[in-house]
C-alpha cells in the first residue's frame, strides 16, 4: 500500500515514541512534586523524592552493568523499595522479576536460574530462604540486601551491599533510557506451576502502559486517589497498580502485613479510597471487632478476583462501607483484563439478584481488544445463552509476549490467533462472561459435564459455610464424582447429611457431592485454591 497517507508521513522521534509506564512517574513528579507518593508507617515520600530515588537506583544498577534485557530479581514485601524497583529496573533497560515471597526455596531457585538473574535485591527478613536459593545456583546473582527499619529484628546480610548504600552510589539526576521498542520486556512473572515447573510470563512496555491506564478507566480512580496495598506487588506486578497510581498522582499506602487492625488503621489515618485483594482480604476486613472499625463517610472501592464473593460477603462489605467489583484475568494478561461493569439500574434489584450479577466476571477492559467464549473444537463462539460452556479466549495489547524460553508453550497458548486461558465459561445474552471451571477441573460424571464452581456457589450460600472447594475423584460407576471440601464459619456445627440435603434442594441430583470433608481450606498468597493438591488428597481419602 502506498496511498497519499503513506507518502511523506513516516514515523519520526517527534511523532512516535514507544509506550511505557515509566513516563507516568516523570510527569507526576514534574507536575505535582510535593504530592505525597508513598506512605509507609511514619515515612512520607513526595513524588519529587520518589522520582529522584528511582533514577538514583537505576543509575546504580547501570553502573554495575545492568542494561537492556538483563533480569533483576527482587524478594521484597509491599514496601517503598518494591515501588522503586518497578521504575528503576526498566529505567536502565532491565527486566523486573518480582518473586513471590511465600514460595519455597526450590521454586524460587528455579525461577532465578531460568530468568538468568544478574542481580537479586532481597529483604533481610527472607535471608533464610534466599541463602538456600543461592546455594542452588551455579552462577549466583549479585545480592543487594534491603533492611526494613520498621521491623524489630532483621535477618542476615547475604550480599555485597546494603540497599541504601547501593542507591547512594547512583545519580539522582540520571538520564534514564526509554525502551528502544515498546515491545521490549519490562518484567517477567512466573505462573504457579501446578503442572510441572512454572512458566515465565513476559510483559512488554506497551502492555504495561495500556493496562496501567486501563485500570484508571475501569476502576474510576480519580486524581490523587489513596490506594492501600493489600494486594501483593509480586502478583502480576500488583496488577500494574504501581504504575497506575502515577497516572493520577495518587498515594501508595504500603503495609507489610495484611492484618485486620493494620487495614482499618490505614483506612482511618489516610482516608483510603481504593484497594484490591483476593476474597480472603474481605474476610480479614469483616472479621474486625467493632471497636476497630469506624464508620466510613464515603464508599471505598474494593476490587477482587479469584472466586466470586458470596451473597452474604457482598452484603456485609456493602454495610461496612465497601463497594465490591469483581475482576478476572490471568498472569498472561497482566492481571485483570475483564471487569464486571455495573449498570445503574441494577441497584434497584434485590440483593440476591445483585449478588448473582456480581458473581459474573464481566466484559473486557478498554485496553483489551477481544474477549470471547469459544467452542474449543470448532473455534466458533458459543451461543450467548448463559448455559453453553466454552473456553475463555482473549486477544489484544495486554496479552503477554509469550513464555520465556518456551516456544512450544507460547505457540500452543496463541493457537488460532487467540490466547487460550484454559478457563471454561458461559456468555450471557448481554455479553458478560461467567466462569464455570478450569478446563482441567471440570467433572465428567456419567457423560455429564459438572461445573465445580456451580457446586461451590451452592455450598457457600449455606449460612454456616465460610468457603468451599470441589474436585473430581474417580468413581467405578460414573467415571468421576464430586468431592467437596467445606470450611465452616466459627462455632458452626453441621453434619454431612445436612449438607447433602442442602445440595439436593439446590442442585440436580447428579451434581450432589458423594463425599464431604469439613476442614479449613488452604489458599495461596493470591487467594487461589490449589485443586491439584486437593484432588491428590481426596484420592487418598477414598481409598
Amino acid at each position: 500500500m502506498n496511498g497519499i497517507y503513506d507518502q511523506g508521513l513516516a514515523r519520526n522521534e517527534a511523532n512516535y515514541q514507544p509506550l511505557t509506564p515509566l513516563t507516568f512517574l516523570e510527569r507526576a513528579a514534574t507536575v505535582y512534586p510535593e504530592q505525597t507518593a508513598i506512605i509507609y508507617g511514619d515515612l512520607h515520600v513526595n513524588y519529587s523524592t520518589f522520582y529522584k530515588r528511582c533514577r538514583q537506583l537505576s543509575s546504580a544498577l547501570a553502573k554495575i552493568g545492568i542494561s537492556r534485557g538483563d533480569t533483576v530479581s527482587v524478594m521484597l514485601a509491599n514496601t517503598p523499595a518494591m515501588l522503586e524497583v518497578h521504575y528503576a529496573v526498566p529505567m536502565c533497560g532491565g527486566v523486573l522479576h518480582a518473586l513471590n515471597t511465600r514460595l519455597d526455596a526450590s521454586i524460587i531457585a528455579f525461577q532465578v536460574r531460568h530468568a538468568e538473574s544478574r542481580v537479586l535485591i532481597t529483604d533481610t527478613e527472607f535471608a533464610d530462604t534466599i541463602s538456600e536459593v543461592l546455594a542452588q545456583q551455579d552462577l549466583p546473582p549479585l545480592v543487594i540486601d534491603y533492611i526494613d527499619r520498621s521491623l524489630d529484628t532483621v535477618g542476615d546480610m547475604l550480599g555485597f551491599c546494603e540497599y541504601e548504600n547501593f542507591l547512594g552510589g547512583g545519580d539522582s539526576n540520571y538520564r534514564w533510557i526509554m525502551p528502544a521498542d515498546e515491545w521490549d520486556a519490562i518484567s517477567v512473572n512466573y505462573t504457579s506451576g501446578t503442572t510441572g515447573n512454572p512458566k515465565g510470563v513476559v510483559y512488554h512496555h506497551r502492555g504495561a502502559s495500556l493496562l496501567a491506564q486501563g485500570n484508571v478507566v475501569t476502576t474510576s480512580i480519580p486524581k490523587h486517589a489513596v490506594y492501600l496495598w493489600t494486594l501483593p506487588m509480586f502478583h502480576c506486578n500488583g496488577w500494574c497498580f504501581p504504575w497506575t497510581l502515577s497516572v493520577v498522582t495518587g498515594t501508595h499506602v504500603c503495609i507489610r502485613e495484611v492484618r485486620t487492625e493494620v487495614i482499618w488503621t490505614a483506612i482511618k489515618n489516610h482516608s483510603v479510597t481504593h484497594l484490591c485483594g483476593a476474597p480472603i482480604v474481605m474476610s480479614i476486613i469483616l472479621s474486625a471487632d467493632e471497636s476497630i472499625k469506624h464508620k466510613l463517610t464515603k464508599k471505598i472501592e474494593f476490587f477482587t478476583a479469584a472466586a466470586p464473593p458470596s451473597e452474604s460477603v457482598l452484603t456485609d462489605m456493602d454495610k461496612s462501607g465497601f463497594n465490591v467489583t469483581h475482576l478476572y484475568g490471568l498472569t498472561e494478561v497482566y492481571g485483570p483484563a475483564v471487569a464486571n461493569d455495573w449498570h445503574l439500574n441494577w441497584n434497584e434489584l434485590t440483593l440476591a439478584r445483585q449478588a448473582s450479577l456480581k458473581a459474573r466476571q464481566g466484559v473486557r477492559y478498554h485496553a483489551l481488544e477481544g474477549l470471547e467464549v469459544f467452542d474449543v473444537e470448532t473455534m466458533e463462539p458459543v451461543p450467548r445463552d448463559g448455559t453453553t460452556i466454552g473456553e475463555v479466549m482473549l486477544r489484544g495489547n495486554v496479552v503477554m509476549k509469550g513464555y520465556l524460553k518456551n516456544k512450544l508453550a507460547s505457540e500452543e497458548a496463541f493457537r488460532g490467533g487467540w490466547f487460550h486461558s484454559g478457563d471454561l465459561a458461559v456468555i450471557h445474552p448481554d455479553g458478560y462472561i461467567q466462569l464455570k471451571d478450569r478446563s482441567k477441573d471440570i467433572i465428567i460424571s456419567g457423560g455429564e459435564n459438572i461445573s465445580s464452581i456451580e457446586i461451590e456457589e451452592v455450598l457457600q450460600k449455606h449460612p454456616d459455610v465460610s468457603s468451599a472447594a470441589v474436585v473430581a475423584v474417580a468413581d467405578i460407576k460414573w467415571g468421576e464424582t464430586p468431592f467437596a471440601y467445606v470450611e465452616l464459619k466459627a462455632d458452626s456445627v453441621i453434619s454431612e447429611n445436612d449438607m447433602i440435603d442442602w445440595c439436593q434442594q439446590n442442585l440436580a441430583h447428579y451434581k450432589v457431592p458423594k463425599y464431604f470433608v469439613f476442614e479449613a481450606i488452604h489458599k495461596t498468597s493470591t487467594g487461589k485454591v490449589q485443586k491439584f493438591e486437593l484432588r491428590k488428597r481426596a484420592s487418598r481419602l477414598i481409598r
